[in-house]
């Protein structure tokens, strides 16, 4: 699978939850479907909450990655309204 396009990118390491996923979804709702958002967070509560809630609604989620510093990527498509 070839890497997709990023459309946006969202830092929320300086938030605690639930604003990280707030931030995430306000950012992801700019963005036409189809879409791609990238969301920089922390390890931890935004990792176990913000892909399950953005797959909740209705976007796919297409990869977390973990990063050198224990920071994480979450790659999110926008799904349909």
């Amino acid at each position: 699978m070839a890497e997709r396009e990023i459309d946006d990118y969202v830092d929320i390491t300086d938030v605690v939850c639930p604003i990280t996923f707030v931030k995430a979804k306000a950012a992801i709702e700019e963005l036409e479907v189809g879409q791609v958002l990238q969301v920089h967070m922390n390890d931890g509560e935004p990792v176990q909450n913000v892909p399950r809630s953005m797959k909740e609604e209705g976007h796919k989620v297409l990869k977390l990655n973990k990063n050198e510093d224990g920071t994480y990527d979450l790659i999110v498509e926008k799904g349909e309204e």
